[in-house]
This record gives C-alpha cells, sequence and structure tokens, in this order.
C-alpha cells in the first residue's frame, strides 16, 4: 500500500516495535505467558476457546461410545455422525457474513456501536455459546436406544454452528483489542486451547462410564454454560478493562507517539524554505545598481 500510493506515512502496526535478539528473547517470548497471567481479556478468552476446543476433541471419545454403545453403528458409519458438525460449521459461515453485512451497513451510518470492539465482534460468541450449551444437553439426553439415531446426530449442527462462532468472535475481538500485540495473544489462545484439547479427552472414556451418556454430556454443558458468560461480561466490562490494561495502553502511547512523529513531519514538508536562484539574485542587483 505504501508503494502503491506513494505515501511514506502509511505503516503496518508490527513496524511499531522495535526488533532484535534481545527484544526477541526477553520480551517477544515471554509475552504471551505474561499476557495470560496479567490480561483479564486474554486469561477468560483463553479459557472459553480451551473449553470449547477440549469438549470438540473429547467428542472423537464420545460419539463412538454412543453411536457405536448404543445404536450398535460399527466405525465407519459412526464417523459419519460427525457429518452434523461440518454442516453447522458451514452454516455458521452464513451466520458470519450476514453479521458482517450488518456491520459494514452500520458502519457507513456511522452508527455510534460500531466504534466499540466489544460490539462489533462479541455478539456472534452471545448466539454461538447457547447454542454450544443446547447442543451439549441434546446430545446426553436425546441418546437412548428408544429414541432414533437421528436426534442425537442432529444435535452436531448448533454444536458446529456455536463452537465456530464462539472461535470466530473472541479471537477477532483478542486481534481488534491488542493489534499490534495480536500476534501474542493468540499465540496464548493457541498454546491454552493445545493443552486443553491434549489433557481433557483423556478423560472421556472414565467419565462417560461413570456417570453415564446423558450426565457426562450435562456436566460439560454446565461448564460451557459458566463459561458462555465471558462473552456477555466483555460487552459490559471489556472497555473498562481494556483502560487498564498495561498493554492497551502501551499500544495507544505508541500510536500518540506516532502520530506526533507524523505530524512534525507532515508540518516540514508542507512549509518548504523558499530559496532564491542566481538568476534572480542578478537581476535584483542589476535593479539595484540601476
Amino acid at each position: 500500500m505504501r508503494k502503491e500510493s506513494g505515501n511514506p506515512h502509511i505503516f503496518a502496526p508490527i513496524e511499531l516495535e522495535k526488533k532484535g535478539a534481545k527484544q526477541m528473547i526477553t520480551v517477544t517470548l515471554t509475552r504471551p505467558v505474561r499476557m495470560i497471567l496479567f490480561e483479564a481479556i486474554v486469561l477468560f478468552t483463553c479459557l472459553y476457546v480451551s473449553i470449547a476446543y477440549a469438549i470438540f476433541y473429547l467428542f472423537f471419545e464420545a460419539y463412538p461410545l454412543i453411536f457405536q454403545g448404543i445404536y450398535g453403528f460399527n466405525t465407519g458409519t459412526g464417523g459419519l455422525a460427525f457429518l452434523a458438525i461440518g454442516v453447522g460449521a458451514f452454516l455458521s459461515v452464513g451466520i458470519f457474513m450476514y453479521w458482517d453485512s450488518i456491520l459494514v451497513r452500520a458502519k457507513k451510518r456511522n452508527a455510534p456501536w460500531t466504534l466499540a470492539e466489544e460490539y462489533r465482534r462479541l455478539p456472534l460468541a452471545c448466539l454461538g455459546g447457547p447454542l454450544y450449551v443446547i447442543s451439549l444437553f441434546w446430545l446426553g439426553w436425546a441418546s437412548n436406544a428408544d429414541i432414533h439415531w437421528m436426534v442425537p446426530i442432529l444435535s452436531g449442527i448448533p454444536f458446529g454452528i456455536g463452537f465456530m462462532l464462539i472461535f470466530m468472535a473472541l479471537l477477532n475481538y483478542v486481534t481488534d483489542a491488542y493489534e499490534i500485540f495480536a500476534a501474542s495473544a493468540l499465540a496464548a489462545t493457541s498454546a491454552c486451547r493445545s493443552i486443553f484439547g491434549a489433557v481433557l479427552p483423556i478423560a472421556a472414556r472414565p467419565m462417560y462410564n461413570n456417570l453415564g451418556i446423558a450426565w457426562a454430556s450435562s456436566l460439560l454443558a454446565f461448564l460451557s454454560l459458566g463459561m458462555s458468560i465471558i462473552p456477555f461480561a466483555f460487552i459490559r466490562y471489556g472497555d473498562r478493562i481494556r483502560a487498564n490494561s498495561k498493554f492497551c495502553q502501551e499500544l495507544r502511547q505508541k500510536k500518540r507517539q506516532h502520530e506526533e512523529e507524523r505530524d512534525k513531519e507532515e508540518s516540514v514538508s508542507s512549509s518548504p524554505e523558499q530559496k532564491t536562484s542566481p538568476e534572480e539574485t542578478s537581476e535584483t542587483r542589476s535593479k539595484e545598481n540601476v
């Protein structure tokens, strides 16, 4: 963009950061950990995304218990039950595009709510959270030999929608909130969800064997219900949290410094020194002599 426009003042946010080996070792590599410990937005986003991610991987253990154990599916046909989750994920793209069109039209009208990161991104998570909870209750209590196998399979549709909406909304919100620090925040969420996704599914079979299909799924649903409050809390208190955030304060300071430097450069370039050419000087001297 800078090359195409010829404007040297266009820059990427990452260019505001200092670079070097010391910066890489002492700051960049430790920043994701510091953001988890001291940034409430990153901490609770990591927690919600990690649990949703872990439950998704837990289903690779739960689905065989349900559809092979209760309904007698073999390994091949049992895997087809996951197609409903794919359908839900596909439908979530349509919901995301519809919300994005609403956001674009609101920006054209200069709607005040479009200026807040919380209102631009988090309503999708507010929709996805309840759908995610409903799908877990649906799967647990519909998985019964007396109920047709299609009924628990269809629970995968709201699960897929909720899962994708939660991810898209929260990760986009973190990106908007932290801008040049977004890579570190996303690295923190990626590390946390990978750990949860590897550890929690280990407990799937003991949990389902001890609690039963209905109550094991309900336990996950109640856990997700508690997590679903997070997007609503961010909408209510997110601006205050960002105002007290050290990283957001540093980000605002960097922006102010860059704007001041840019204003100085523009003021200098807009008022060039007036120089007199040699011809004009000789003409002036000749006129003075006459």
